[in-house]
């Protein structure tokens, strides 16, 4: 029988534990915190916030080996008149509906962005400049980085495209991302998986395949390889209570800078107290930038978008996410170009930065059933079939 060591118990961790564990290996577990979850923990109550504004897209390869799983559980769905009120913040006003140039990157037949040049220079030939500077920040929401333009056209245009796909992509998980992390290691609990907890590993055991699914600064220091590094975002991050009012906005993106606040309790109210809504942004930051840079552009948006919101807070909170929004490809580059998942020596990653594809969490996902795979010594094979019960 296989052991497989497994350093990190967020959702790539635990999403290679229980596909190691139903391919018959023996695995332990380590999560230096005393809780699971990595970015994927949901605060206690009353206000249970993510790190970040969370969704699980429909589309992506997790979806449904999650599902077949039961590991997904209640969803919340969001009302048809809550979906209604996304507003477009453009040239400093709201509106509903985007610019018209901005439409023609988003048409069905629109022409594949190619690889090798930036997006902005691309889409601006596509629909124009403003089209495609409004387009650009609108992506953010998918991407948590400063300067959206400024990387591959391909990258930022199929993550456009999955933000906007209609139907709805994101799907929003009862009670937040905790009660998907919740299954999962009752899952993996189920299936024998060792998990334990405050336990940091500070060098990595020899007598078993180990992989690393931690975030990438951490896998660097671990194992001390310098090349394991790759470009992220920085973003400020503000949660925000407030009093119930009618007619607030369920989401508004700002497409004159990148910036986006959405109202997670239009679709689950449990995330906050009775006569309470839980309001949550992130504002990508320039390298220059302070948080309370980002946070000023929150609550500019804020003030259009939230009448009077100010009188109404009854808790507020302020993060900064560093290099942990996932990575972020620069034009020339794929997911093929971040660092490989086998690194040699019965070492594997896994995490939102390194070589497989997809997108936020799908990555994650993708690279843990790659590292599982190759640990079990299926190296040059299919990877772990995704629809195994």
């Amino acid at each position: 029988m296989h052991r497989i060591t497994v350093v990190g118990g967020g959702f790539a961790g635990l999403t290679a534990a229980i596909a190691a564990a139903e391919a018959g290996a023996r695995v332990t577990v380590h999560e230096a915190h005393h809780t699971l979850g990595g970015r994927a923990r949901t605060a206690d109550a009353p206000y249970r916030t993510n790190e970040g504004p969370h969704a699980l897209y429909n589309g992506g390869p997790h979806w449904s080996w999650l599902r077949q799983r039961d590991l997904i559980g209640p969803l919340a769905p969001l009302p048809p008149l809550e979906a209604a009120r996304l507003r477009l913040r453009h040239h400093g006003v709201l509106r509903r509906t985007p610019p018209l140039a901005m439409l023609k990157l988003l048409r069905p037949g629109a022409r594949r962005a190619p690889v090798d040049a930036d997006f902005l220079t691309w889409a601006t030939g596509q629909a124009g400049e403003e089209g495609a500077r409004a387009a650009a920040h609108y992506s953010a929401v998918a991407l948590f980085h400063h300067d959206p333009g400024s990387l591959s056209a391909a990258f930022v245009q199929e993550r456009l495209r999955r933000a906007t796909k209609l139907p709805p992509e994101a799907h929003y998980p009862r009670g937040g991302w905790g009660s998907v992390i919740d299954r999962m290691a009752a899952r993996a609990w189920n299936l024998g998986v060792r998990i334990e907890t405050l336990s940091r590993v500070d060098a990595l055991p020899t007598d078993t395949p180990v992989v690393v699914a931690t975030s990438l600064d951490a896998a660097r220091r671990l194992l001390g390889d310098a090349s394991l590094t790759w470009p992220s975002g920085r973003t400020g991050l503000i949660d925000l209570a407030l009093r119930t009012r009618r007619g607030d906005a369920f989401a508004v993106s700002d497409l004159d800078a990148p910036g986006w606040i959405e109202r997670f309790t239009a679709q689950d109210r449990t995330l906050a107290p009775e006569g309470e809504q839980l309001l949550q942004g992130q504002f990508p930051i320039a390298p220059h930038e302070s948080r309370a840079d980002g946070v000023a552009r929150a609550e500019h948006l804020l003030d259009l978008a939230f009448d009077g919101w100010r009188d109404r807070v009854t808790w507020r909170s302020e993060a900064t996410a560093q290099g942990r929004t996932g990575a972020v490809d620069l034009p020339g580059t794929t997911w093929r170009d971040r660092p490989a998942v086998d690194r040699g020596d019965g070492v594997y990653l896994a995490g939102d930065q390194v070589a497989a594809p997809g997108v936020l969490s799908e990555v994650s996902f993708s690279s843990a059933l790659t590292a599982v795979s190759l640990a079990l010594g299926r190296r040059g094979s299919q990877p772990l079939d995704l629809k195994q019960a």
